[in-house]
Order: structure tokens, then C-alpha cells, then sequence
């Protein structure tokens, strides 16, 4: 386990990436042998495999070539899931038999694990005629409540959810709505959500002309164009959606414009793919790459990032032969193009050790010179790699050169890639990397900042208990370990927090130019912002080049930042560790059984030990002038901790009968063992014809239903179930929490804990390494 550099990282790499058997028993003995067993995978589709294992696992030890997390844990698993991360899929007809087949389509991609991304704009909007029926059309925004209860029932491979993108064009008569959908803090949380904005459209906003809102050669509507612009902005400042992808800027520098349109991305932005398209990720460590971290003159080593980047191309090429894919349109789109998306991640952490500060003119400038030297090398590598085993089946030598990014290389790799062709025909793209980044000892995620030098993370044992432990960042341990546990940090180790939105777009700006797909990033904002400040940042990003933004300010609907706690370490008092997030949101849309709580079956009730662990919880329903205090304890069996009893009582004596009846029932059906969790969606279902009340900005539909959600926070908390509570965040009063504690906002999907930050669009758990968009 040495070969880890924080206890996190090991805890990830057993929880997420280790082969074990499907009884729990770890096949991978050590982090090496996971290494050589995805080298192993890749090499195993070369003409000599034995030649290529080691160069492979070369690449990987030492976290150096992170592969994405789908093919760290299912590379040599022999288990039937996707080795892809991203998936559009295809063009939705206009037509309800093709708008259910292709749910039907969505829901089998999920399954396998694949994130996906749709385009809504081809369903016409709300109020059309329907020819035949004698109706009028709901809209794309109802079908797309239809993809999101789907959603909610789905269980992707390796007990991951599926994530979900939904692109609308700006010239759909329904984009208002669509814009505004994420105000209801209930609807569409399985989605992320994008307007795809065009040339005509942000020359309009310039130029504050008008702007015809229209369908099938039908104009519904006409508006000034800024607008439909400010409404994306307040809605974005509001509650943190939708985000802007400029639809032409991607078609006009796609390497294939010659042979597809795009029209969606996956979940985070970073693969604008076209219909049925896929893509696999891997990310390079660059924080591994500096040799002499933080000494005078210190610098990444380039040759080794190009020698890296060349074998990491290889093996995310394999990966393509290697992998299943849930559809075949997928496998034949995958293999015709062969697309991989290497990227990278420690940029931050990088720039620490070499002092440069995140956001600055030097920083860009240095981003962009490690961009460029491994866009460089990835389109080295994959001309060679065809010369030996051909190009990708669509190539077209002219159009290839011809491509904007293609055109801006060097002359010996557009000769090399002239005589040879390409093995594939995008290679380079920035992911999310809020787990694998932890894997690899906490190093900043993607090509985002720091977002706190270190934080105490919440750990559950195997008893039930928890404990507390520091993680602190890459770079500030590797600085602490040279300079002292107490030396102050250097001006230069800046957080999410402390940039300006203008230094965080100068910093996408700068990677993109040498990214051939794009970049997943978030560009928090402070929750004062003043919103002039704030609606310029799309503008700024595409006057930048980015080929899309996505924003985050904290709000009162998709929730607020926590700050760090007063006895946090001092070099992290501008930071903070939790964030409450639209992705948070979308990543939790059901129940399931985890790692730590499955299910056991029996036949007797079991026997109640003489002392058990639990926690009383207070809750207080709007309107009673009680509360309602329930208490939920816990039995460890086969070192596992699973419920056992509840105890339901009120000072209000109206409430007597039903609180021993739930009391005894419930009581019995945990005792009887099994998986228990249809207790919480049975009580969740329960509706008061009287109404519910809102709590914390979600409406909770009865007081069974509240004491539903109650049952489900312990259970998340203590590991059975790796789904979130109810969520409530605001008021005291209005909310239910452990006696003696404080309220805390929505829980992290997977272990309960409100250790979330927000980055590269996505909610990451600090505690147990959850995120939504990533592996």
C-alpha cells in the first residue's frame, strides 16, 4: 500500500478499481496487480502482446497515464460492461413510437455504465398540432420528464447511475422553457442542461438584433436576442443552469465535419459527439511529472510527457477493440472513427510545483505549451500507429489536413501523418477526474484549481463507526514534506475560491486551443457576485474561444457552499469543502444496495444483542406543534452494519396509534433481514390528501413520507443504501437531523456525506470519492 500517497487514494482504489470476486473477495492483491492486469487487457489485442505488457504497465505505475475509471475497473474483468465513458445517441424522431424506442435505446446504455448525451431540439414544441390524433404536442421538455423518471430507475454498471445531457437549440420556440426548466428543484435532475448556441445567435446578442424562435420552417416567435441571452444568464446565475455550447464553433473545427454533424455532448461537455458517437477517456498526470517540485528552476519534464502521451495513445487505441458496447450503432460508430479522448489532470498541482500562479498570464501560457506539446505527440502516435495497423476506416487524407486543428500542427507531424494517415480521428480532450484524481493521491482534477489545500474527511469502518482523517492536496503535501508540516503556503497556492470567473475562462481558453474535442470545467463563482459582474462569463468565454461554458454560483435552490470548519488547517481557511450542486442532485436518482450493506437473506428474525449503535433523529413537520423524534438502531452482521429497529415517538398523542404501529411493522420487516430499502420508497410514496409542505426547497408529499426519508439518510449513512437523503438544507425547523447536530446540506449519493465540492460540473465527495461524470 505504499504506493499510494494518502490513505484516500487506497480506500478508492479498493471501493472503485480493485477486481474482486462476486462474493467480495479481492482478486488484485496490490494497486500492482491492477496495473498489470489493465496493461495486460490493452496488450492482449496487439500482434505481440508480450512486448507491449510491460510499456504498458509502465504507464500506469506510479499514477502516471490514469486511464478513465470504466477501464481501470473493467479492463481484464471479464464482466459485461463498457470500457466507453461517453455516448450520444441518436437523432430523437419526431414521433412517438421512435421517441420510446429510442428511451428504450437510453436505458440499455446506462445499464453498462455509458453516460449519455441527447439533442430535444427535434421534437416539435409544445402546442404543435398532431396530425391524426387530433392533438397538440407536449414538447420536448415532457418527453425529456419521461428519460428522467427512466433515469431514476436505471442502475448503471458498477453500482454507477447514469448521467445524462440535454442539448436544445436557441432557435426552438420551447428554449424559454427549457432554460428555465431548473427552477423547479424537483424536475430534470437526472440532466445536465445545455442550450446550443449558434453564430447567427451570439452575433444577434452582439449586435442586440432580433431573434426568430422557429420549428420546421414554422417562426412561433420573434424576440430581441439579448433577451433570450439574459434569460440564459439569470437562469444560469440563478440556479446554475443551463450551460452554452457553441454548437457552430464545434462543427466548424471537428476534425470529420466532412462526414458528421454534432449536435450533442456527452454529460460534462468535454465530447461533443454525433449521433450514436462514443468516446473513452484517460487523462495524464502531470502532477507526477515535475522531478524536482517547488525547487529554484523547477519544470516539467517534457520528454518524459511526450514519451508518455505516445503510449498512453496506444492504449486507449487498443481499448477501442477491447471494449463491449451496449448497441451495435454504438460499436460501428466507435470503430469507424476510433476517437479516444486523452487529457489530463494535476494541471493545478503542476503549476504549483513549477510556481506559476492558476489563473495567471504565465499559467496560461504554460498550459498551453504542455497542450500543445501533447497534442503534438498524440498525433505523432497515432500516425505511426497507423502506418502499422491503418487508419481509422473514414479516413480522407485531404479533409484531414485540411481541419483547423490538423492545419495548426507542426510540419513534420502533418508530413507524418500525410504518408501514414490517422489511427484516430480526435485523440485529445479534458475530462472530469474527480475520482480517479483521489485514486492518484488527491492531485487537482482536470484542469481545474485546487479546490481546498486539505479538508477532514468523514470515514465509515467496518464496525459502523466513523473516523476523521485529513486529505490534503498533491502539491501541498509534497510542499509540507519539504518544507515543513507548518511553513505557510506561497503566495502563488491559490483555490477555486480566490480566482476571478476571467482567470478561470483564461485558463479553459488556453487548453482548448490545443484540445481537438473539448474541456470539462466549471467556473465557480462566489455566491455575491453581483449578476452584471456574472452574465458576461459566457460572452467572455466565447469571445476566448472555449467551445462551451458552465458556471456555478452558489443559490437558493440547487443549495450553498460550506465553509470549512474553525479547526480546519489555516492554509485552507479561504476554501471550502462542500458544495451543494446541480450534479448532486442529478446523481442520485434512486436507491441501491452498496459495497458495504449487501443484501442477506434469512430465514428467522435476528436476535437482538444486549447493545446495539444508532442515532435518534428530530423532525419537524411544518405544521405540529411537535416534534417527532425517531430512533434507528443498527446490527453488524457478517461486519456489516444493517437496521434492525426503529422507535417512532411524539409528545402529540394524535399521533399515538400510527407511530406503534410503524414502529412494530417496521421493526419486524428489519429484523427479518433481506434488502429492507422498499421500506423507504414505500413510506416516500406516501401522499396526504391534505397536502404536503416544503422542506428545505423539496416538496415532501406527507409526514410518512418525511419519516421515509429520515430511514433513508441513516441508512446511507451507515452504508446500507448508497442513495441521498431527503436533502433538506435551510431551515432548522423544517428539517430532520441527528439530536445534537447541526444541519447539514444534501447528502453525497453514494455515502450520505455533505463533503461535496463542485467541479468540472460535477458534485465530488471528499469523503468517499463519488462523482457523477467521472470513474
Amino acid at each position: 500500500m505504499d504506493r499510494f500517497a494518502a490513505p484516500v487514494s487506497a480506500q478508492i482504489w479498493d471501493m472503485k478499481y480493485r477486481l474482486k470476486s462476486p462474493e467480495g473477495a479481492p482478486i488484485d492483491a496490490t494497486v500492482e496487480d491492477s496495473w498489470s492486469r489493465v496493461a495486460q487487457a490493452l496488450a492482449s489485442v496487439e500482434a505481440d502482446p508480450a512486448a507491449w505488457t510491460p510499456r504498458f504497465h509502465a504507464a500506469l505505475e506510479d499514477f502516471r497515464f490514469l486511464p478513465a475509471g470504466r477501464i481501470l475497473a473493467g479492463a481484464g474483468a471479464d464482466r459485461s460492461v463498457t470500457l466507453f465513458n461517453c455516448f450520444v445517441m441518436g437523432t430523437v424522431p419526431d414521433s412517438l413510437e421512435g421517441i420510446f424506442a429510442h428511451l428504450r435505446e437510453a436505458a440499455l446504455t446506462m445499464q453498462q455504465g455509458g453516460g449519455i448525451g441527447y439533442d430535444f431540439s427535434t421534437i416539435r414544441p409544445k402546442g404543435a398540432p398532431v396530425r391524426g390524433v387530433a392533438a397538440d404536442a407536449s414538447g420536448p421538455l415532457s418527453f425529456m420528464d419521461v428519460w428522467d423518471a427512466m433515469c431514476r430507475t436505471i442502475m448503471s454498471a458498477g453500482a454507477r447511475r447514469g448521467a445524462m445531457m440535454a442539448t436544445l437549440r436557441c432557435d426552438h420556440p420551447d428554449v424559454l422553457d427549457f432554460i428555465d426548466a431548473k427552477r423547479d428543484p424537483v424536475r430534470l435532475r437526472n440532466f445536465n442542461l445545455s442550450v446550443l448556441a449558434t453564430d447567427p445567435f451570439m452575433a444577434a446578442v452582439e449586435a442586440d438584433g432580433p431573434w426568430e424562435l422557429a420549428f420546421d420552417g414554422r417562426v412561433y416567435r420573434t424576440l430581441p436576442a439579448r433577451d433570450l441571452w439574459n434569460a440564459m444568464m439569470r437562469a444560469t446565475y440563478d440556479v446554475a443552469e443551463p450551460g452554452v455550447i457553441f454548437i457552430d464553433r464545434i462543427n466548424a473545427l471537428n476534425n470529420l465535419s466532412y462526414c458528421e454533424t454534432i449536435a450533442a455532448t456527452n454529460p460534462c461537455g468535454e465530447q461533443p459527439l454525433p449521433p450514436y458517437g462514443a468516446c473513452l477517456l484517460g487523462s495524464i498526470n502531470l502532477a507526477r511529472l515535475v522531478p524536482e517540485p517547488f525547487a529554484e528552476g523547477a519544470a516539467l519534464d517534457e520528454a518524459a510527457l511526450e514519451g508518455l502521451t505516445a503510449d498512453a495513445v496506444r492504449m486507449m487505441d487498443n481499448v477501442v477493440d477491447a471494449s463491449r458496447f451496449p448497441l451495435p450503432q454504438q460499436a460501428a460508430e466507435a470503430r469507424a472513427k476510433r476517437r479516444i479522448g486523452l487529457g489530463v489532470t494535476g494541471l493545478a498541482d503542476a503549476l504549483l510545483m513549477v510556481g506559476e500562479r492558476y489563473g495567471s498570464e504565465g499559467a496560461a501560457a504554460l498550459t498551453g505549451r504542455w497542450m500543445a506539446l501533447i497534442s503534438r505527440a498524440a498525433y505523432r502516435a497515432s500516425a505511426r500507429i497507423a502506418g502499422e495497423k491503418g487508419a481509422f476506416p473514414l479516413y480522407d487524407r485531404d479533409a484531414i489536413l485540411a481541419a483547423p486543428h490538423v492545419a495548426a500542427l507542426d510540419d513534420e507531424t502533418r508530413a507524418l501523418i500525410a504518408e501514414n494517415g490517422l489511427r484516430n480521428a480526435l485523440l485529445t480532450s479534458i475530462a472530469p477526474t474527480g475520482t480517479i484524481s483521489l485514486y492518484a493521491g488527491n492531485v487537482s482534477s482536470g484542469v481545474e484549481p485546487i479546490f481546498a489545500a486539505s479538508y477532514t474527511r468523514k470515514v465509515l469502518q467496518k464496525d459502523g463507526g466513523r473516523t476523521e482523517e485529513e486529505v490534503v492536496d498533491y502539491a501541498v503535501a509534497r510542499w509540507r514534506a519539504l518544507r515543513g508540516r507548518d511553513a505557510p503556503l506561497p503566495a502563488w497556492f491559490v483555490d477555486a475560491q480566490t480566482l476571478s470567473p476571467a482567470d478561470h475562462v483564461r485558463m479553459q481558453a488556453a487548453a482548448q486551443a490545443h484540445v481537438d474535442s473539448s474541456i470539462s470545467k466549471t467556473i465557480n463563482c462566489p455566491a455575491d457576485i453581483d449578476f452584471e459582474s456574472f452574465k458576461d462569463v459566457y460572452g467572455l468565454a466565447y469571445a476566448s474561444g472555449c467551445k462551451g461554458c458552465t458556471t456555478y454560483r452558489p443559490n437558493a435552490v440547487t443549495g450553498s457552499v460550506l465553509s470549512l470548519t474553525a479547526d480546519a488547517p489555516a492554509e485552507a481557511s479561504a476554501g471550502v469543502v462542500a458544495a451543494v450542486s446541480p450534479a448532486a442532485e442529478d446523481a442520485a436518482p434512486t436507491r441501491e444496495a452498496a459495497t458495504g450493506g449487501d443484501v442477506v437473506y434469512m430465514a428467522r428474525p435476528l436476535e437482538r444483542p444486549e447493545a446495539l449503535p444508532g442515532a435518534t433523529y428530530k423532525l419537524k413537520w411544518p405544521d405540529s406543534a411537535h416534534a417527532i423524534y425517531i430512533t434507528l438502531n443498527d446490527v453488524i452482521v457478517g461486519g456489516r452494519r444493517r437496521p434492525f429497529e426503529i422507535f417512532i415517538n411524539s409528545k402529540n398523542m394524535e399521533h399515538y396509534a400510527w407511530t406503534v404501529a410503524l414502529t412494530r411493522m417496521i421493526s419486524a420487516v428489519f429484523r427479518r433481514g433481506g434488502d429492507v430499502s422498499f421500506v423507504v420508497e414505500e413510506l416516500k410514496a406516501v401522499f396526504d390528501p391534505r397536502g404536503g409542505a416544503w422542506m428545505g426547497g423539496r416538496y415532501v408529499p406527507s409526514i410518512l413520507a418525511a419519516i421515509g426519508g429520515v430511514i433513508e439518510r441513516h441508512l446511507v449513512e451507515i452504508g446500507f443504501l448508497e442513495g441521498e437523503g431527503l436533502g433538506l438544507k435551510t431551515d432548522p425547523e423544517a428539517q430532520a437531523v441527528r439530536v445534537g447536530e447541526r444541519p447539514g446540506g444534501p447528502g453525497c449519493p453514494a455515502c450520505g456525506s455533505t463533503n461535496l465540492h463542485m467541479t468540472e460540473g460535477c458534485a465530488t465527495c471528499g469523503d468517499c470519492g463519488f462523482s457523477k461524470c467521472s470513474g
